[in-house]
């Protein structure tokens, strides 16, 4: 193998790791575990490669942006979070560029390539459900973070809440009122969040010696009609219950909304809780009890995690959790 033709693929092979992780090693080297860090340097200099400076930079130039990639412009919490990333970066002389999925995996994709063609330093990718294997090949290009999206199978840069842990919350909030029949509205059955947030709710129900069929789980979308729809289909199926747990405060509202339409009275029939804390919550009728997901700060924790690994340095990558906002949509049950 001559040295003039040795490749990130070569050095994978002789390291036994993945492309994806001699790019970070070169981009972000701090993100990466020690052991597999000095593992590829070791290889590297075994092997006599020298990176490319002008292609990875322009002569060591940036255009001091950064592409954000979002699931869906236009839903509050992933705005929050957009809002959050931008404060972020505010005064950093880092400028973002916009791209927006709309709920689709292959807009998303689109997005960030595109994002990738106006040679932004850094990619945030705010949710969505794009492999985790096509996240990787974008972060051999350009250091990658994903945010507000649990990335158990990826071992790169990640900012997120436990979903299961919120669901667990929310559960054992109603529990804890003295509820027993327990409904929940739950997200898409296919998106990670969604998925975490009902092993929660079975989880906490399950501690709690109550059984959960099929029945008392009903799947939305994230919007408000689906939520809504969903109390239609409680009633078509004569599911008994005294609280609901809607998998986010959108489909809450939709689901207070069904429940007047229907002359149930929240919280005196039925206790109701969302998640994550928008800032109308507060303003529905009754207050909404929710479980807080600190957008804002997960957004400002992504801008300021880039731009460490743009700089070679180590990001902080918290991890934020999901606190109770007990308001009056939540009442105890008369047992």
């Amino acid at each position: 193998m001559s040295k003039g033709r040795i490749t990130i693929q070569d050095i994978a092979n002789r390291a036994e790791v993945s492309k994806s992780t001699v790019s970070r090693v070169l981009n972000s080297p701090l993100i990466v575990q020690v052991d597999k860090r000095e593992r590829v340097m070791a290889t590297m200099a075994e092997l006599g490669y020298e990176p490319n400076q002008v292609a990875r930079s322009l002569a060591g130039g940036r255009s001091m942006t950064i592409g954000i990639v979002t699931q869906n412009i236009g839903t509050p919490f992933y705005d929050s979070v957009v809002q959050g990333v931008m404060q972020g970066l505010n005064g950093t002389g880092f400028s973002p560029i916009v791209g927006d999925a709309m709920l689709n995996q292959n807009l998303f994709l689109d997005a960030a390539r595109t994002l990738m063609g106006r040679n932004v330093d850094g990619l945030i990718l705010i949710a969505g459900d794009t492999p985790s294997e096509k996240i990787e090949e974008l972060g051999e290009e350009k250091p990658t973070l994903v945010v507000a999206r649990e990335m158990p199978d990826w071992d790169g840069a990640n900012i997120a809440t436990n979903n299961f842990q919120i669901g667990a919350n929310a559960t054992q909030t109603l529990l804890d009122h003295g509820h027993r029949e327990i409904v929940h509205i739950a997200g898409p059955a296919n998106h990670i969040d969604a998925i975490g947030r009902l092993a929660g709710f079975r989880h906490a129900m399950q501690q709690a010696g109550i059984e959960v069929t099929d029945d008392h789980i009903i799947h939305g979308d994230f919007h408000a009609e689906s939520a809504a729809e969903a109390i239609e289909t409680l009633a078509q199926r004569g599911v008994p219950y005294t609280a609901i747990f809607a998998a986010n405060d959108l489909m809450a509202f939709g689901v207070r909304l069904a429940l007047h339409r229907r002359q149930v009275s929240v919280p005196d029939q039925v206790s109701l809780i969302g998640v994550d804390d928008q800032p109308e919550s507060k303003w529905m009728v009754p207050p909404l009890t929710t479980i807080r997901q600190p957008s804002k700060e997960m957004g400002q924790a992504a801008a300021n995690a880039i731009i460490a690994m743009i700089n070679g340095s180590e990001p902080d990558l918290p991890k934020l959790g999901g606190d109770v906002v007990l308001r009056e949509s939540v009442r105890q049950h008369p047992s």
